[in-house]
């Protein structure tokens, strides 16, 4: 298996999961992606629109802070920064939905049509974020995948209506696939409950997660999708098995992998195997690294919430699939 390949710009101080890889010149300037990581009702915003046109909610009931939006990206940013110093971290990538809108005191009597922008307050019930480091990179298939950091925040999954307790949390590090900007993400880069009082505890914990993070496995466990394939008939068997899969009883899905795409998404699936520019693959067989793609692009639609969720689930099912077609059983119904 071919190494990963770092581009440096400081060569000492490297991280010991990378010390096999292929140490090639600096790049100039970093690729600018031309699409989102997440789409679905989401909406671009800068890190300084969250920080000076966006209120910080608090906790109900003892009027304690909230760790925002900003202090979270910021948080992540930083403990990216330490773990891979010597390497290009860019910027972090917001998308935010859901906005919460309120006013001033001294707008609550005005009508709605007469509210000047300087009378109303706004956050942002959800928030996730992307930075990249387009100087950790591999080549699959000849898709150019980079290093990235995900976080998700769901204010709507926290009790603000409580007294302050430890704040939930999601963080990732995976692969982004620059053809398309799906996100590639395993259950050893993912904390989806974590819980953290203050940006102290927060950075100790997203440094645990980089520690335990295994990039070469991951690159090796990507690069087998694209030694097998699966024929027309059997994606249209897949696709059939997923359909059926959210309409089974609960007692028989229990007996079966777990499948958390929705039906529209599985539609998407199944329209970009047709027409998606870079992984269409009508009239022929498609390899499983495609396939893979088809899932986590149609992930992009999921809202902030379950965005991640719905990734790792993507690759357990695209590794379960892989795993079947050579003969283990446990995702076996999906291709029957």
């Amino acid at each position: 298996m071919n190494g990963l390949v770092l581009m440096p710009t400081v060569a000492e101080n490297r991280t010991s999961f990378f010390a096999d890889a292929e140490v090639v010149e600096p790049i100039a300037e970093t690729v600018e992606v031309p699409n989102h990581f997440i789409e679905a009702n989401t909406v671009e915003v800068t890190v300084e629109h969250l920080a000076n046109d966006c209120v910080t909610p608090v906790f109900a009931k003892d009027n304690e802070l909230t760790i925002n939006h900003v202090s979270f990206i910021h948080t992540v940013e930083d403990a990216a920064k330490d773990f891979f110093r010597g390497e290009v971290v860019n910027n972090a990538q917001v998308r935010a939905s859901h906005i919460i809108k309120g006013r001033v005191p001294s707008a609550i009597h005005k009508p709605a049509n007469q509210l000047l922008e300087t009378d109303k307050t706004i956050y942002y019930e959800r928030c996730a974020f992307s930075i990249d480091v387009p100087t950790i990179y591999q080549d699959i298939n000849g898709n150019r995948l980079y290093l990235s950091i995900v976080g998700v925040r769901a204010y709507n999954q926290q009790n603000l209506y409580s007294k302050k307790v430890p704040e939930l949390f999601r963080v990732a590090i995976g692969f982004k696939n620059l053809v398309c900007c799906n996100m590639c993400v395993f259950t050893d880069g993912y904390k989806g409950e974590l819980r953290a009082s203050s940006t102290r505890e927060l950075y100790r914990q997203v440094l645990e997660l980089f520690q335990n993070f295994n990039p070469a496995k991951q690159i090796h466990l990507m690069q087998q999708l694209c030694n097998s394939s699966l024929t027309e008939h059997q994606f249209c068997q897949i696709i059939g098995r997923m359909r059926l899969y959210q309409s089974l009883p609960t007692r028989l899905q229990r007996e079966i992998p777990q499948l958390l795409i929705t039906d529209t998404q599985i539609n998407n699936v199944a329209k970009s195997y047709i027409t998606d520019e870079n992984f269409s693959s009508y009239g022929t067989d498609i390899n499983m690294w495609k396939f893979y793609n088809l899932l986590t692009g149609a992930n992009k639609s999921s809202y902030i919430d379950m965005f991640l969720d719905r990734s790792v689930n993507a690759t357990e099912i695209a590794l379960g699939i892989n795993a079947a077609l050579h003969g283990e059983e446990r995702y076996k119904w999906f291709i029957d």
